[in-house]
């Protein structure tokens, strides 16, 4: 069997303070709650010509199942889905400040299946050239942003900021895309979903000509703004989490059969349905598959299995 990179996943709690101490934990397991997210994979995330109105109709249990799943990712959970699911190796992503570089590595040390990225504390930026020298130094093989759950939009100096001390290291930047939203009841506020607007993430792209930009769950639902503004950038790769077949298939067509990575998102997404969705889009054929699975994620992060 083919190795298989999973280019977007998740340890540790990445919602609220103190993240990191759940990844050692054991037996954890997520509550029996209904579950939208686990019946859109069932159809492989296809959405029938609904676009996002199921997301709107549901967004109370959407938001409940993703905090319930991201309360399950412990280390002990992610090894025995990658096992369950043939997966070789999983780029963890930290979002600072629940979730950082030195727990994502405290994890890896302890299972060398799990790839570090680093991220960015944005309450203060003054030491990023040191951070970053040396995170790398340490192993990460990547940086994750998320306008979103770290409230910094994509023209916020300091998200350029941290591309600009980042691209130095010819390593990836995987930010997430895409209008979500992670709180309910009080804690609603919390919510910035516009962070996510791809024309705002085109406008980062494009500052930075040189920097490699991963462009997260290729939008969710906003994966045709995604192929229209950021298709004819060089600079730009994206992953397949939380995407159907179909467009899968559209994004190997626009970005080309080196430019896109199979991603998961777990514990978000689950790793089974993203496999067979990506299967499904190659249509058995099995360079292609080997691009996706694995070898465009090696060359990106410079990583050999």
């Amino acid at each position: 069997m083919s190795p298989i990179i999973d280019a977007h996943s998740h340890i540790g709690d990445i919602l609220y303070p103190g993240g990191g101490k759940i990844i050692e934990k054991k037996g954890v397991r997520k509550k029996l709650i209904f579950d939208p997210i686990t019946i859109s994979q069932m159809g492989l995330n296809r959405d029938y010509g609904m676009g996002n109105l199921p997301y709107k109709i549901f967004l109370h249990w959407v938001i409940r199942a993703e905090q319930e799943r991201n309360f399950t990712a412990t280390r002990e959970n992610a090894r025995k889905s990658m096992d369950r699911n043939g997966v070789t190796a999983t780029a963890c992503m930290p979002i600072p400040p629940y979730v950082v570089f030195s727990d994502v590595k405290a994890a890896a040390e302890k299972d060398p299946g799990l790839i570090p990225f680093t991220g960015v504390d944005f309450s203060d930026t003054s030491q990023l050239d040191k951070q970053f020298e040396a995170e790398v130094a340490a192993g990460a093989k990547g940086l994750k942003l998320h306008p979103i759950i770290q409230k910094v939009s994509f023209t916020d100096p300091r998200m350029k900021k941290a591309v600009q001390a980042f691209m130095r290291f010819d390593l990836p930047i995987l930010f997430h895309a895409g209008v979500s939203n992670y709180y309910v009841g009080s804690e609603k506020g919390k919510n910035i979903p516009e962070n996510g607007g791809i024309k705002e993430a085109a406008e980062l792209v494009s500052s930075f000509p040189e920097a490699k930009f991963i462009v997260g769950h290729a939008g969710m639902f906003d994966v045709k703004d995604v192929m229209q503004m950021l298709g004819g950038y060089q600079n730009v790769w994206v992953d397949t989490s939380i995407q159907p077949p179909g467009k899968i298939r559209k994004l190997i067509d626009v970005f080309g059969e080196d430019k896109v990575l199979f991603a998961s998102d777990w514990p978000f997404g689950s790793r089974k349905p993203a496999i067979k969705a990506v299967k499904a889009a190659c249509k058995g054929n099995q360079r292609l598959e080997r691009k996706v699975f694995y070898e465009n994620a090696c060359r990106l992060m410079k990583i050999e299995l």
